[in-house]
């Protein structure tokens, strides 16, 4: 009996488990092929030995040769149920794929989203911790975005922050964590880089920003202190970006 295939429908969280399963169940079909073809392989064998010792058509090698047919057919329409059944996994982890991203990317600007990022730069200030290496957060606002959706509509304000999110992340590690923190917000980690190597990268990005003539961002950015965690190092990387703001007249 073949192995009963799992249903199409599911969750997000599911399907990797229909993928795991289907596969599965693909390998088990490969081995009855498998079997299917030693059995009419014996068959086929048994039948000429058949005729080669009777004087007459033995219609024993007849009927051997027979089913070593239906054995070779079969075994075939198993392979291309396997065949299906592995495509329909890699269907169902690329969509699961899909899916997780949209949970943790945000669409826009290909960052991460608020939760998931502020996880990952939480483990990275464990790591920076525990292995006792530099940690830099970046706080970014964006200039004039407000006054960009309500003079030039929302599609202008969403080419901006795709604009600047492109211009952060090319000037940083792949690496390096980058979340939208707000509305016009976002939140950068670099773990294991110095302050002053990490000051030239945003100001290249104030740079790549002018060249636009489009854009621009206030930046507060801290190392971060012995013993001190996410919530505090976001706090002074926020109060810093605000103080430069007030310093250039923002």
């Amino acid at each position: 009996m073949s192995p009963s295939r799992p249903d199409d429908s599911g969750s997000t969280i599911d399907r990797d488990k229909t993928a795991a399963a289907r596969d599965s169940i693909a390998d088990q079909v490969d081995a009855t092929a498998e079997n299917r073809d030693q059995r009419s392989e014996a068959r086929d064998q048994r039948a000429q030995q058949r005729d080669a010792t009777g004087a007459r058509p033995d219609g024993n090698a007849t009927s051997d040769r027979s089913a070593a047919r239906r054995d070779r057919k079969s075994a075939a329409g198993d392979r291309r149920h396997a065949s299906d059944d592995r495509e329909a996994a890699a269907t169902d982890r690329r969509i699961a794929a899909a899916e997780s991203s949209s949970l943790v990317i945000d669409e826009l600007t290909g960052t991460y989203l608020r939760g998931p990022g502020l996880t990952e730069l939480s483990r990275e200030v464990v790591k920076a911790q525990r292995t006792g290496q530099s940690f830099i957060l970046a706080f970014i606002d964006v200039d004039d975005l407000k006054a960009t959706n309500d003079s030039l509509g929302h599609e202008a304000g969403d080419r901006l922050l795709t604009q600047v999110a492109e211009v952060i992340r090319g000037n940083l590690r792949e690496y390096d964590v980058v979340v939208r923190y707000g509305g016009d917000e976002f939140v950068c980690g670099l773990i294991d880089m110095p302050l002053n190597a990490a000051r030239q990268r945003f100001e290249q990005v104030d740079v790549d920003l002018a060249i636009s003539g489009d854009a621009s961002v206030s930046i507060g950015l801290v190392q971060r202190e012995a013993s001190e965690d996410l919530e505090e190092l976001i706090r002074r990387a926020d109060e810093a970006m605000y103080a430069g703001k007030q310093g250039n007249g923002g």
